[in-house]
């Protein structure tokens, strides 16, 4: 060791979705941070299939929009989502995923994307490196030291070849394994118990048991309640099974996958073809050891180290709420990382990653355990009652990141906002030039002042302790529908201040009669 030693600002443990994206939103903001992989390649498997609206709006704030919508999933033309005996049987409900996930016009300007995990990894790892970020994949870590002043690590690469990396801050992205949180002895709550299971990828022409109907995704109670069904190509499908009590992986034999199959499918002579899951590998039948969701860490911070994603938190499948919760887990520390490395921001400004996010990622795990009863065992009736736009627009931070006006809940209604500091800034359509755009796409790692049109606080932004995009709506942008105002609770002469991440930070209703927007900048970086 000694040659290829390196040092970096941030090390990013885990190649996975949320550390890409967390090394993609640093390189955007101008911090080089390294990730390093043991696997040699992104996943191979598309595991999240849909992102909801709030993760298509930060990925189109961060310039991905046009590349997301071209990399449309196989899967974006399957709208619909049942709840059955058998494919062949009995439906308990059918519901249109479209209709009943599309957020209202007035909430935001984006739809849900169907793009598959997989293709979003290699999406953020081309533009990660493209941004300036130093992605290592085929390389392990194989110890850490963290310190008061930094981490160290030492990291393998597949020849062999070790050495040692230096950073001030380490991300872990290590997944729900959490080989790092594990060794930093920090524990979990846990919700529900191990959901251990077998899955296979299938060739079959099921025309008939479908009748006709499209769908993305089928819960199926037999051969055991949820059991899960999804198509992934022209007669290419995937099945999960759990497994019983006292089950073990050597008991899903090929020949006992395909029968299993086929009592989900409801017809006892379709004709079954096991494709390998990974290819190249002669395995037909993979297993899955992860926790199953209903596991959150009992911190998200350890001096110098993040925990994130699935290294933080793991929630049932039921939403698809996982992949989008690490996107966000992401978008929200990148931000403070890139404050504190630059000086803006004081070191105290790291505490309120934990605090903001631990409770979204609880939040976010209560409604998902709802969504997996209402689909597991629900009615039509039970899956319309689900506030899925709530948990998506509408949670609620509460840190010293924030300029809190009054105490509330973990969410709020996101049909009632009226910009209140830690809420998702309201979506408003905004113009200049004749060309219209939202107030989310206006903050992509930048602090954002919006003032209304009769008074001037350019001054205060010029004494800013840190940059920011400063625009009065109403003369340097139009408000063509009018709704700015009433949307972020201000007054002509107010302001609202929008911190990175797109979360409401401060606010003035109107133009107090001494300068105040330094002060609080100060409060707000953890100073």
């Amino acid at each position: 060791m000694g040659t290829r030693d390196h040092r970096t600002p941030v090390l990013i443990i885990g190649g996975g979705l949320t550390g890409l994206a967390t090394a993609f939103f640093l390189a955007r903001q101008g911090v080089r941070a390294t990730l390093v992989e043991r696997h040699p390649t992104e996943s191979i498997m598309p595991k999240a299939r849909a992102f909801n609206p709030r993760t298509v709006e930060i990925l189109r704030g961060h310039g991905l929009a046009d590349e997301v919508r071209a990399r449309r999933s196989y899967l974006a033309d399957f709208p619909e989502m049942i709840g059955a005996d058998t494919l062949a049987g009995q439906e308990r409900f059918r519901v249109d995923f479209a209709d009943h996930y599309r957020a209202p016009v007035e909430l935001s300007p984006v739809a849900w994307a169907a793009i598959d995990q997989d293709e979003l990894e290699r999406l953020l790892r081309a533009r990660a490196i493209a941004a300036g970020a130093d992605i290592r994949f085929d390389t392990e870590m194989i110890s850490l030291d963290s310190r008061t002043d930094g981490v160290e690590v030492v990291v393998r690469e597949s020849a062999g070849t070790e050495y040692r990396i230096g950073a001030d801050y380490l991300v872990a992205a290590d997944g729900h394994r959490a080989g790092i949180r594990a060794g930093l002895g920090i524990g979990t709550d846990q919700a529900l118990p191990p959901a251990l299971g077998a899955y296979i990828i299938f060739a079959a022409d099921l025309t008939e048991a479908m009748r006709g109907r499209r769908f993305i995704l089928a819960y199926l109670d037999k051969p055991t309640p949820n059991t899960t069904l999804v198509p992934v190509g022209p007669n290419r499908w995937t099945i999960s099974f759990g497994y019983a009590p006292g089950e073990r992986p050597s008991d899903y034999t090929e020949e006992r996958c395909t029968e299993l199959t086929r009592q989900a499918i409801g017809l006892s002579d379709v004709d079954i073809t096991l494709l390998p899951p990974v290819p190249g590998r002669p395995e037909k039948v993979a297993h899955t050891s992860a926790t199953g969701g209903g596991v959150i860490a009992h911190r998200f911070r350890d001096g110098r180290v993040f925990l994130i994603g699935d290294a933080a938190h793991t929630v049932p499948p039921s939403g698809a709420y996982g992949a989008s919760t690490g996107i966000a887990d992401a978008h929200n520390l990148a931000w403070k990382l890139t404050a504190v490395l630059a000086g803006h921001g004081a070191p105290a400004l790291l505490d309120t990653y934990d605090a903001e996010r631990r409770p979204v990622a609880l939040a976010t795990l209560a409604h998902t355990l709802d969504v997996m009863r209402a689909r597991g065992t629900g009615t039509v009736e039970d899956n319309a009652a689900l506030d899925d736009l709530t948990m998506i627009f509408g949670y609620r931070y509460t840190s010293a990141a924030v300029h809190t006006e009054h105490p509330g809940g973990i969410t709020s209604d996101p049909r009632t906002a009226t910009g209140e500091p830690g809420l998702r800034a309201p979506h408003v359509w905004l113009a200049r030039n004749g060309t219209r755009f939202s107030t989310t796409e206006l903050c992509a790692g930048v602090w954002t002042l919006l003032t209304g049109p009769e008074d001037d606080w350019d001054a205060e932004v010029k004494s800013a302790p840190v940059a920011i995009d400063a625009y009065r709506v109403g003369t340097d942008l139009a408000d063509p529908d009018g709704t700015f105002l009433a949307s972020f609770g201000l007054t002509g002469t107010g302001a609202t201040l929008i911190r990175p991440d797109g979360f409401v930070a401060w606010r003035s209703a109107a133009r107090p009669a001494e300068p105040v927007l330094h002060q609080a900048m100060r409060g707000l970086l953890g100073h």
